[in-house]
């Protein structure tokens, strides 16, 4: 690959053995020659060259891991679970070189130490952590059983994802009777029609993907198909899922998720620590598990009073307005959308008109332009599927300084949710040349509809779909704005967990301003942006039920921090998770959890992804976010607008450009003067009118 990108279209399964297994050649060399390096180790004759081997193995184990994710297909995903354990054997290796190690330190150790930059001076330490957490200074007998763990990890954790996504992809529900879809939007049955002629049916179809399965649980009058899907999408990747949504017994996740959290304990006790979140602790901001623990009880406690109300308000109103004595699951949503219809008299689909999706990125592209002297532009590389598109993004100076790909839309084989990854990051050659990051910002937006007629219906979104677009590219910036040239510490890169949310919920904020949704909205039929008094409409809804979305968000934290930090996987039946999960939400939330719902299962954040004892860092960073949010607050009175390139400038320069190579408590309090306060976030939150004076 080079410095140049892939060209995905040209990638197949039966390419990737054969260049995996090279790579992992050609780094293993460089392992053992680093190993046998006679000299001593400097940054340009030892750090680069291991650096440039590992990037050029990360980079295309990075597409493979890519195309998996956004193109899955059965040969892919073969060709990746065989490449998978030979991969994950490397890691191990480099990790447990105890030499290799020795040559880290040697180089803390030197004359030349003192000549390093602060850059490279974090890069070699959070290296020596690594090698520390990685098993390096384990007995050479136990390095074998503590490989084998990463290795069974990166198994089940690919195999927990295969899981939920087929559980996902293969599940439809056929309906014939026009009664039924009654409340669905036209852009919503238009879709349900599409995905009915796909499987050669009439009528409508819908599936567990959100964008179809979500407006029938907010919208569709008839409470049977709000039933049927809320009952396949909580059962899926369980044992349920052949009653509830006809799915594959042979994919259910419980005993997958036992042992993973078994596999993580004994790796925690193997590095002499107590528990699984003592150690993801080790290279974050909070200082122990209890302080997390405090600090999630702190938000529970601060947003108990908001729930409580918001349930009642929603118990009354089903009651008196939709004729529900009982609320059950697949209600809540649905009467929510129609209470908060009726309290602040609009809908979710009369603003989602308002939000087509090449209106939303012209807006989206001035605001990042404006507060960060930036440009976008076009680009043309290369993609994996025709839906993709592709940016450039250049300095003052008209240089390109990175560039981004946008996958926005659903479809089948590709994951749910919404992210941001890194398809290449920041570095500077010896030769004084700069490879410049490119990132993959992936989201899951229904796609343009085809009518009648044959024309094209452009893709709306709704607001908070125009939210998560907001926040995947603040962590893009976070990774493309980066002026740090050491690849282990620029962008995202060395970023403590905790911390690298904060500049994707910072951008979050600004899809609540008046002159920013002016810019980002154009009604898809009479063009006109969002009047002022929708807006303030929405704004008056803005924490509508924020209290419940806290305590789930505190429950999903909670279940997490507990199954890393006090849960006995190793003696635990397949469903002692879920009763964890359901014992802590009896103890925080106000609304009980479903019997049906076997939500733990598809709970890819801890058991397929990052998060894993790090799902507190949403709410942790919130914090930083909204504080940091708050500086570009205090100038409107005297600049007259949100968009402040003076304080984006410093923003950018404090908490963007220096990415991990210092302390995140260092880039905040550079950028603020001080630490953060939880004040603006409660503030924002509608979750105290009082200023308090408390700190993270």
């Amino acid at each position: 690959m080079g410095h140049d990108l892939p060209n995905y279209a040209a990638i197949q399964a039966n390419h990737i053995e054969e260049a995996i297994t090279s790579l992992l050649e050609k780094a293993y060399s460089s392992l053992d020659e680093a190993v046998a390096h006679n000299d001593q180790p400097t940054w340009d004759n030892f750090i680069i060259p291991l650096e440039m081997a590992n990037q050029a193995l990360s980079r295309a184990w990075g597409v493979v891991n890519h195309l998996t994710g956004v193109a899955d297909e059965p040969e892919l995903r073969a060709a990746h679970a065989k490449m998978l354990p030979e991969v994950t054997a490397y890691s191990s290796a480099f990790e447990q070189n105890l030499e290799l190690f020795q040559r880290y330190k040697q180089i803390k150790a030197a004359n030349e130490w003192n000549h390093l930059s602060p850059t490279q001076q974090k890069v070699i330490d959070n290296s020596i952590r690594d090698f520390q957490l990685g098993g390096a200074e384990l007995p050479e007998d136990v390095k074998p059983t503590f490989a084998k763990i990463s290795e069974d990890l990166a198994n089940l954790m690919k195999t927990f994802s295969d899981h939920v996504l087929d559980a996902t992809d293969a599940y439809v529900h056929i309906v014939k009777n026009e009664a039924e879809v009654r409340g669905l939007p036209e852009d919503v049955l238009l879709a349900a029609k599409e995905l009915a002629n796909t499987h050669q049916e009439q009528g409508w179809a819908f599936s567990l993907k959100f964008p179809s399965y979500f407006p029938v649980q907010q919208l569709a009058q008839s409470r049977e198909l709000r039933q049927t899907l809320y009952q396949a999408y909580v059962t899926r990747a369980s044992e349920l899922a052949i009653t509830y949504a006809n799915g594959q017994a042979d994919w259910d996740n419980r005993q997958i998720t036992l042992d993973i959290l078994r596999l993580r304990h004994e790796e925690a006790q193997m590095l002499g620590i107590e528990n699984y979140a003592a150690l993801s602790l080790v290279p974050k901001m909070a200082s122990s598990v209890n302080e997390v623990r405090q600090f999630l009880k702190e938000f529970a406690q601060r947003a108990h009073p908001s729930a409580l109300k918001d349930l009642e308000e929603l118990q009354s109103f089903s009651k008196t307005e939709l004729g529900l004595d009982h609320l059950e699951p697949w209600d809540i949503s649905f009467a929510s959308e129609k209470l908060k219809q009726a309290k602040y008299l609009f809908s979710e689909n009369e603003v989602k008109q308002y939000f087509p999706i090449d209106s939303v990125l012209k807006g989206l592209f001035h605001v990042i332009q404006t507060i960060f002297q930036v440009q976008i532009e076009p680009s043309k590389l290369p993609v994996w599927h025709s839906d993709v598109q592709s940016f450039s993004l250049k300095n003052q100076h008209g240089e390109i300084i990175s560039h981004f790909y946008l996958d926005a839309y659903a479809r089948n084989g590709k994951r749910g949710g919404a992210w941001m990854d890194d398809a290449r990051g920041r570095m500077k050659y010896l030769d004084g040349t700069i490879q410049t990051p490119v990132a993959y910002l992936i989201c899951n937006f229904p796609a343009p509809s085809k009518l009648a007629n044959g024309s094209i219906r452009p893709a709306t979104i709704s607001h908070d779909d125009v939210i998560t677009l907001f926040h995947e590219f603040g962590h893009g910036l976070h990774h493309m704005l980066t002026k740090v040239d050491t690849l282990g510490v620029s962008g995202i890169n060395g970023v403590e967990w905790d911390a690298v949310e904060l500049p994707s919920q910072f951008m979050e904020n600004f899809c609540w301003d008046f002159e920013v949704v002016q810019q980002l909205s154009c009604h898809i039929d009479t063009q006109e942006s969002l009047p002022i008094a929708l807006f303030e409409k929405m704004l008056a809804a803005k924490n509508f039920q924020n209290g419940l979305f806290t305590l789930r968000q505190v429950v999903f934290a909670s279940v997490d921090w507990e199954l890393h930090s006090s849960f006995d996987a190793k003696n635990a039946q397949p469903d002692d998770v879920l009763k964890l999960a359901q014992t802590i939400n009896d103890q925080i939330h106000v609304i009980p959890q479903a019997a049906i719902s076997r939500w733990p299962n598809t709970f890819s954040h801890i058991f397929a992804g990052g998060y894993a004892a790090g799902y507190y860092s949403y709410k942790w960073a919130e914090v930083l976010s909204a504080d940091a949010f708050a500086a570009f607050e205090e100038q409107v009175p005297s600049f007259g607008s949100i968009l402040n390139p003076n304080v984006g400038i410093v923003y950018r320069a404090n908490i963007l450009e220096v990415g991990g190579s210092r302390p995140a408590a260092e880039s905040f309090q550079a950028f603020r003067g001080r630490p953060p306060s939880i004040d603006a976030l409660l503030r924002h939150g509608g979750l105290i009118t009082e200023v308090s004076s408390s700190n993270v």
